[in-house]
């Protein structure tokens, strides 16, 4: 799944309602994403028949396909499978959840080659029942590969911006229990072995992976923006921004959301990184075989 909740708090994604936001910035989020996208294809070898789980917009199955392998993608999300299916026509994409569904079935029962995923794993309700079930799904000489987030406090992609937009809630949202569902279930590497192990999955690989996103692009005149409306548009694709929005725009109107999407603009701009929106991101790159 290309999608993860920007704020580390417990304003959990609800990505059957908000995969459309997501889905309509996928460009965004494919290019800040690219590095951890390579990381995926290069540790997975994608070749044979190809799962991703929480599939998105379709990044890797566009990955699995340009490698000349059958690529199958499953996401809980309709606008995500909607905008995969578009972008890739010869994936076959489907909306299941892969915790409870009979994925070995969309294989046509000969079980997947490979296993993959780009920051779609982290939800699970029960991650060691779902692991065991995507197991399940894979055949002899599988291999599964995926990443997901360390810890938050050392991720801005999770407090930059976003912060400002939050503290505009009456009442500040929580933070989750370690372990629980959203992006950083699995920040504590051995939490993330330990379910691996229990679900049945072997040779498992958990190493360190940073990349830095960099949210500048071309402005049509030969140079580059600054990030800020970009970053932006990431915050507001999120089930919290979206969330935010809701409460702001009930609370305090049209004018009350527009000054607080002023102050969050300035806060990016009083912390650009070489004049532009930029952070290092903190990940896991976990391979496994079943």
């Amino acid at each position: 799944m290309n999608h993860g909740s920007m704020a580390n708090d417990s304003l959990g994604p609800d990505w059957t309602q908000h995969g459309a936001a997501w889905a309509e910035q996928d460009a965004l989020f494919d290019r800040i994403f690219a590095p951890a996208t390579r990381a995926v294809v290069e540790a997975a070898d994608l070749q044979g028949t190809v799962l991703d789980v929480g599939c998105g917009g379709g990044t890797l199955l566009e990955a699995a396909a340009a490698a000349g392998a059958t690529a199958v993608g499953v996401d809980i999300s309709q606008a995500m499978v909607d905008a995969a299916a578009a972008r890739v026509p010869a994936a076959r994409v489907v909306v299941a959840d892969a915790q409870t569904a009979d994925l070995r079935t969309l294989s046509d029962g000969h079980g997947f080659d490979r296993i993959v995923s780009r920051f779609g794993v982290m939800f699970f309700d029960d991650p060691v029942a779902a692991f065991g079930n995507i197991r399940r799904s894979a055949g002899p000489d599988c291999r599964m590969a995926f990443v997901c987030w360390q810890e938050g406090s050392s991720n801005r992609i999770f407090t930059l911006g976003t912060r400002t937009l939050v503290a505009a809630l009456d009442e500040p949202p929580e933070r989750p229990d370690p372990g629980a569902p959203g992006p950083l279930a699995f920040a504590d590497r051995d939490y993330l072995r330990s379910i691996l192990d229990d679900s049945g999955w072997s040779g498992v690989s958990i190493e360190p992976l940073t990349f830095d996103s960099d949210y500048s692009t071309p402005d049509g005149a030969g140079g580059r923006t600054d990030g800020v409306e970009e970053r932006l548009a990431v915050i507001l694709a999120t089930s919290t921004g979206q969330l935010v929005s809701d409460r702001v725009r009930a609370s305090l109107g049209e004018s009350g959301w527009a000054d607080l999407l002023d102050r969050v603009r300035a806060n990016l701009r009083e912390n650009l990184v070489n004049g532009v929106v930029s952070h290092p991101n903190q990940c896991w790159l976990v391979t496994a075989r079943p």
